[in-house]
């Protein structure tokens, strides 16, 4: 299947000269959204993954139906002061200013494998925040998959030695 079928390139959005890749047609189209969480899970499977964690909020569209199908649990990474129990955070930056994750402590157990899932990687910032929270608590991170890479992004760079997953690249 080419998921690319399905995904609506928004011109100037959020700013002009940036071309939006938007996955709500892929998320709309129950066929290709199931072949694509999918081609995740056989991946999150071949990579011995015991636990999904996936960053607000699209890290969730794409972790949650992974690990439903694994059977195993995800864990959401939130910005600050959305999680109710206590937490560890991270703070990264941004193109302008930063911004910080945070992971329930209890969310991962010391050697627990894990898969990171997003709907994107652009510029790795927020993967790489997400690593450094999951390694932070012990874990290990096996995986990183996504629907989409921006190559000219240069995100691979940032999360460097991490096995990289994706089913369309621009």
């Amino acid at each position: 299947m080419d998921f690319k079928n399905f995904i609506a390139d928004v011109p100037d959005f959020p700013e002009k000269g940036i071309i939006f890749r938007d996955i709500s047609p892929l998320m709309a189209n129950g066929e290709a959204y199931k072949e694509a969480t999918n081609q995740i899970v056989k991946y999150a499977r071949e990579k011995g993954a015991e636990m999904i964690v996936g960053p607000e909020a699209r890290g969730f569209i794409v972790g949650c139906p992974v690990a439903n199908e694994l059977g195993i649990g995800f864990s959401p990474c939130r910005k600050k002061g959305k999680l109710p129990r206590e937490t560890i955070e991270v703070s990264y930056g941004l193109e302008y200013g930063s911004d910080v994750l945070q992971l329930h402590k209890d969310s991962i157990t010391p050697g627990q494998k894990v898969l990171i899932t997003d709907d994107l990687l652009a510029t790795g910032g927020t993967i790489a925040a997400t690593i450094e929270l999951v390694e932070k608590l012990g874990g290990e991170v096996v995986g990183a998959a996504f629907f989409i890479e921006l190559k000219e992004l240069k995100g691979r760079d940032k999360i460097k030695g991490y096995d990289i997953f994706t089913l369309m690249t621009y």
